[in-house]
């Protein structure tokens, strides 16, 4: 009965060890995709989601000076005409 035992405990040490190795080689192999995606991703020159959002505010910020120069040139514009049209 003692052979028995022993010959489960063995087996169920085996299946641990297997299953440490197999967890080490999933991480190993999980680092390896990650490197190698972000060295792809470099060499495509893809920007960052910061750099994204930064420079998207930057052109959102432009866009309404844009808007708001074009109010002020009406403004001008409308001011110059009735002026011109008043003399």
């Amino acid at each position: 009965m003692q052979t028995r035992n022993k010959l489960m405990d063995d087996i169920s040490q085996l299946m641990t060890n297997a299953m440490g190795v197999a967890q080490g080689a999933r991480q190993e192999a999980e680092t390896a995709m990650k490197l190698m995606l972000d060295r792809w991703l470099a060499d495509c020159n893809m920007v960052t989601r910061e750099e994204f959002d930064a420079v998207r505010a930057m052109a959102q910020k432009a866009r309404e000076e844009n808007d708001a120069l074009a109010a002020r040139i009406a403004v001008l514009e409308a001011a110059d005409k009735n002026q011109a049209g008043g003399s």
